[in-house]
């Protein structure tokens, strides 16, 4: 086939990475009647009603100008009480920079570090959003696979890590708890990556996006509770999950104070700052949304429980228990195509479940299940899958 001189005619970086798996197995599944969707990381719980009226009260009150490139100082002032409280250290308002989603807040901390010759070393399975725009940067892509052990649960070699970096490793990338696989880096591994990038002087980029979602505590291990204030760490969060607030696309980061100048300047030339309202309803999410995100976890805790009992007992299939985030990750004897097997299920149970091909190093060959869903729409799933994976 003749290539299209147009598409010839961009940067190459761009043409060459890879499209979304998860977008293809969507295109692939989505028209399909019947279907129950849980291929992507979202609930299906409504935002909560106060979020939405602090929005329409923004609205009314004419809150729709350009905000402080920082944020709105409300929405900074409270995410500083609310990180402060949850983590037991000072987090000043100094610190905390809004953004337009919490992919925005990567993709600017990514512009601050990555050019041609530069790595950014990523801990896989891994959500590829963020290595995809470390590529489209020009960037190289390194990726250190988890090992799993024989209770299939997901386990960090620091050795291995440590081994991937080099002079040009300009960030490590950590999501922790990780999607897919729910595996939460815990406080002694935690501080000895910590105290190798700072020896190296590498930054850590950490995407906490579901610290608030883990199982056996309050709150995940943070990045933000053993590093000094002006460390080379960038804490990435977003409303999205923990308010079921996907579509109003707001998140933030905690930066070092020295380096929130030339987050503002890198802001202001992607997107101007986050959307002036929703930052209002992002006030409300977090000086109000305690009940509404314990009650949620309740909710997946059971979910996690109920597909730990039922799937897990299949003999095809292996599957850990999540101790963090909404994702059942697993993997069937005999399907090497996660592709292949999604789209069977999609054709032959009518659940559209994510191709583990989409997550990079270790993803092939597991499929991951979103099940922040209410209980009876899990039930189903279940009812359709069984049959199908036995």
């Amino acid at each position: 086939m003749t290539p299209d001189p147009l598409v010839a005619s961009l940067r190459q970086a761009a043409q060459a990475v890879p499209g979304s798996k998860i977008g293809q197995i969507f295109e692939y599944g989505r028209d399909k009647p019947g279907l129950i969707p849980m291929w992507f990381g979202e609930s299906d719980v409504p935002t909560p009603d106060f979020i939405k009226r602090a929005a329409e009260d923004a609205l009314a009150q004419g809150l729709t100008k350009y905000s402080d490139k920082r944020g709105v100082t409300p929405l900074r002032d409270a995410l500083s009480e609310y990180l402060s409280g949850l983590y037991g250290v000072t987090i000043g308002e100094d610190r905390i920079r809004a953004a337009a989603s919490g992919m925005s807040a990567i993709m600017i901390a990514l512009q601050m570090l990555v050019e041609p010759g530069k790595n950014v070393v990523f801990i896989t399975p891994l959500w590829p959003n963020a290595s995809a725009a470390t590529r489209i940067l020009g960037g190289e892509v390194r990726e250190v696979q988890l090992d799993v052990n024989q209770h299939h649960e997901h386990v960090l070699d620091l050795d291995k890590l440590f081994a991937a970096f080099d002079d040009n490793t300009v960030a490590l990338f950590v999501a922790s708890p990780s999607n897919p696989t729910g595996w939460t880096l815990r406080e002694p591994k935690m501080r000895a990556i910590l105290e190798e990038c700072r020896r190296r002087g590498i930054w850590v980029i950490a995407d906490e996006v579901y610290a608030r979602l883990c199982y056996d505590r309050h709150v995940a291990p943070s990045f933000l509770e053993i590093a000094d204030p002006e460390d080379r760490v960038i804490a990435i969060n977003s409303f999205s999950k923990t308010w079921c607030m996907t579509g109003w696309r707001l998140g933030w980061a905690v930066v070092p104070a020295s380096i929130g100048r030339v987050f503002e300047k890198v802001t202001e030339f992607n997107t101007s700052g986050a959307t002036t309202f929703v930052q209002w309803a992002g006030v409300a999410a977090v000086k109000g949304g305690e009940p509404f995100l314990e009650e949620q976890k309740r909710i997946c805790q059971a979910n996690r429980d109920r597909i730990q009992a039922r799937l897990g007992q299949l003999p095809r299939v292996r599957l850990a228990k999540a101790p963090a985030s909404f994702y059942a990750w697993f993997s069937v004897e005999g399907e090497p195509d996660s592709m292949a097997l999604a789209k069977r299920l999609v054709d032959e149970a009518g659940v559209g479940l994510a191709p583990g091909a989409a997550f990079g190093a270790g993803g092939e060959g597991h499929l991951r299940l979103c099940f922040a869903s209410a209980p009876e729409t899990v039930e189903r799933a279940l009812d359709r899958l069984i049959p199908a994976l036995r």
